[in-house]
């Protein structure tokens, strides 16, 4: 018989049975085997007291799918990391991949349209994967009018990854703003029939572009209420920016209706993406009212002082990674658009974690700590501790139990009607996967800035992944590779 272990004497956290306790958490073979507020005496005990014990979260939105990434979202208290927004194909490569390198987390995909489109039209010929989309994000070859025989293809691969567990369908849309919203309309169809989700990054908002064929809000809830579809709209906040109270507005409205339209919220006024990108062009900033300094490249540090240096910069490598500032978090008004997106009812918190920069070469894929010179996004590594630390510590706008909820519980429910695999994840209670993080309440916080975005996030004493440690007492877990891979 397999010996288990004992979380014993924490604040045990259940957001789906509201469960909150002081308790102890038994763990045999990847799952929970018992939550009892009276002593367990089955197994190797670990003294949990004064630390809070909870499922670990979700992240539905994680572009950062290397062992590296996947430590600091570890250590910001992840333990299912999925790629869903830009997606990947063909799936089973990539699942392949990742089974054949190992990793820390629980990992999966959706289908790409992005990707499916540059093959299609552009003849783009590369590993499944971010580096392959952010590489040709901004080249127009892909984003033009797809015949009906190409539109016929792009879908079928999409059909074939479905197919092979593809969690739902990816789509860039806001990468493409002029392609026909009818392929939109026809991706959510097959995403209907398949009875999986979608994932969108919305086109641009009628006020910021007006020349967009649809607006991007008005174009979600109108395809789940055409289709049926599950509507994921993702990142809401950054494609919403100041306009958010508009767009939840819809949004509400279409779930008051009927439809089935989820949201994901990141805890920052800035976002990340390939510096090639359409909206990043100087025209198109001026249009979200936003000027050529907004944009700062990750690999130098470089604020981009004039629309020439921009484009200079867009032309030298468009694939390169960028920051670009969208909200003040420093004012008030800002802030507040922000949280907004943050607590609109069931938003879940999801990080957009973006893969690392290594101005100098990529190193040992499995060093610990992380050499020298790792740069990105500070959401990467402090999205949920950010989260945690001022939607509840700071602003008492939830209570812990809410805003794990919101890390956990709400992540899974959005894929558990197409992956009944997620229906034990989000959970800590017997029968749920063994999938936990331990917090010290006080000090959980994100460490990572806008300058130094590798840091990990202070305060997670241990991660447990399949009920195998890959944080213990703060440190991460050397060859510690448990993670599954998840398929509808």
């Amino acid at each position: 018989m397999s010996s288990s272990i004992v979380l014993g004497g924490g604040r045990v956290i259940d957001p789906e049975s509201g469960f909150d306790a002081v308790a102890d958490v038994e763990v045999r073979d990847g799952s929970v085997t018992g939550v009892s507020t009276a002593p367990l005496e089955n197994g190797r005990r670990l003294d949990v007291t004064g630390l809070v014990v909870s499922p670990g979260f979700v992240d539905l939105h994680s572009h950062g799918q290397a062992v590296p990434e996947h430590r600091l979202q570890a250590l910001d208290g992840v333990t299912t990391a999925l790629e869903l927004e830009a997606g990947t194909t063909p799936v089973a490569t990539a699942y392949a991949h990742a089974a054949a390198e190992g990793r820390p987390l629980n990992y999966g995909y959706s289908t790409s349209w992005a990707l499916a489109r540059m093959i299609e039209l552009a003849g783009v010929d590369g590993a499944p994967g971010a580096g392959t989309v952010l590489r040709h994000l901004g080249d127009p070859a892909w984003q033009g009018e797809a015949s009906a025989a190409q539109r016929e293809r792009i879908l079928g691969r999409l059909y074939r990854d479905l197919a092979d567990g593809a969690l739902g369908i990816g789509v860039l849309l806001g990468y493409a703003p002029l392609v026909d919203p009818a392929e939109y309309l026809a991706v959510a169809r097959l995403a209907a029939q398949a009875g999986a989700p979608t994932f969108t990054h919305a086109r641009a908002l009628a006020e910021v572009d007006p020349a967009v064929p649809v607006d991007g809000a008005e174009e979600i809830v109108r395809a789940a209420g055409e289709t049926g579809a599950h509507m994921h709209y993702c990142h809401v906040n950054s494609t919403s920016a100041r306009r958010v109270d508009r767009v939840l507005a819809l949004v509400g409205q279409c779930r008051a209706e009927g439809s089935v339209v989820t949201t994901e919220a990141y805890p920052y006024g800035a976002g990340s993406t390939a510096i090639g990108a359409g909206f990043l062009h100087p025209e198109a900033l001026a249009a979200q009212g936003l000027r050529p300094d907004a944009v700062v490249a990750v690999a130098t540090g470089e604020r981009m002082a004039d629309a020439r240096r921009l484009l200079e910069v867009r032309a030298a490598d468009p694939g390169a990674l960028a920051i670009l500032h969208f909200l003040d978090e420093n004012d008030a008004a800002d802030r507040a658009c922000l949280e907004r997106a943050l607590l609109f009812e069931d938003t879940a918190i999801a990080s957009d974690a973006m893969p690392l920069t290594w101005p100098a070469g990529p190193p040992d894929p499995l060093a610990w700590p992380l050499p020298p010179g790792a740069l990105t996004h500070p959401r990467t590594a402090g999205t949920f501790a950010k989260a945690v630390r001022t939607l509840f510590r700071e602003r008492g706008a939830l209570t812990l139990p809410e805003v794990i909820a919101r890390c956990s519980l709400v992540p899974a429910r959005t894929l558990e009607e197409a992956v009944p695999a997620m229906r034990r994840k989000g959970r800590l209670a017997r029968g749920s996967d063994a999938d936990i993080v331990v917090l010290d309440p006080a000090r959980f916080e994100d460490r990572s800035t806008y300058d130094h975005g590798s840091v990990p996030s202070a305060g997670t004493v241990h991660v447990l992944v399949n009920g195998e440690f890959v944080v213990r007492d703060g440190q991460v877990v050397p060859g510690a590779l448990p993670g599954r891979p998840v398929r509808r």
